[in-house]
């Protein structure tokens, strides 16, 4: 087969340019391997983030020909060969080195979030409907591409007004869970800023897992947000019942 041409950025937070590589491929090769073809060939200080190599760790995110993706599952047999593939690093957050990005945000975001948290003197007893609803939030790897394709973070950078997808699957899982008696909605509104999310579905269109991010996490927590801060009626109810929702 022949040759493949790459771009790949080369550079940190002060600048940098695409430099151009030729990798020979082969049958079954994704993007991670050309890069470690790359580094092993051509430029063994190119810095590239991965770990499993399975599409489990989340390690590997990067832009590839302006998409974010899992370098570790992308094949090249699904990409136009006969034009330069461009592997950039995620731009919603300050590159680091090459395609490598600081992500240390996203943990600050998660630290925010009160953990799980059984209500008093609850039967540990679920039905497995219930199960399979949050089952769905713990499939997500962190791999931050529902973060960097988010257009409030990436085009808007309000990074200090919201918290991005990937915690408001974290949360719907919390909140959802049948044991849990902690109400979060008030972190959503006026720390997570989730009133800024205008349900595009671009983070469920480039999840590595197929979250249903936006349907079954985003939009259940702004119901519940209206519920708890605009709705009168349910709101002085609750309050009368001393219920979570």
């Amino acid at each position: 087969m022949p040759d493949a041409t790459f771009k790949i950025f080369r550079g940190d937070r002060d600048g940098g340019e695409l430099y151009e590589y030729k990798v020979p491929i082969a049958p079954g090769m994704v993007v991670l391997d050309a890069l470690h073809y790359i580094q092993a060939h051509d430029a063994p200080d190119l810095a590239v983030r991965w770990n499993c190599k399975a599409g489990k760790c989340g390690s590997c995110s990067a832009e590839v020909n302006g998409r974010p993706r899992l370098t570790c599952k992308t094949r090249l047999d699904a990409l136009p060969l006969d034009q330069p593939i461009t592997v950039q690093p995620m731009k919603s957050f300050p590159v680091l080195k090459d395609l490598v990005t600081d992500v240390s945000w996203n943990y600050r975001v998660n630290k925010k979030i009160p953990p799980f948290t059984p209500r008093p003197n609850v039967e540990w007893k679920m039905d497995q409907r219930e199960v399979d609803r949050v089952q769905e939030f713990r499939k997500c790897i962190e791999c931050f591409l529902c973060q960097n394709v988010c257009h409030v973070l990436r085009d808007h950078e309000k990074q200090e007004q919201f918290g991005g997808p990937r915690f408001f699957v974290r949360i719907a899982g919390l909140e959802m869970h049948p044991l849990d008696g902690l109400s979060r909605t008030e972190l959503l509104k006026e720390e997570l800023g989730i009133g800024l999310c205008n349900i595009t579905k671009c983070c469920t269109e480039v999840c590595p897992e197929d979250i249903h991010i936006t349907d079954n996490a985003i939009i259940p927590l702004k119901e519940r947000v209206v519920d708890d801060f605009y709705d009168p009626v349910r709101w002085f109810l609750r309050k009368l019942s001393g219920k979570k929702h």
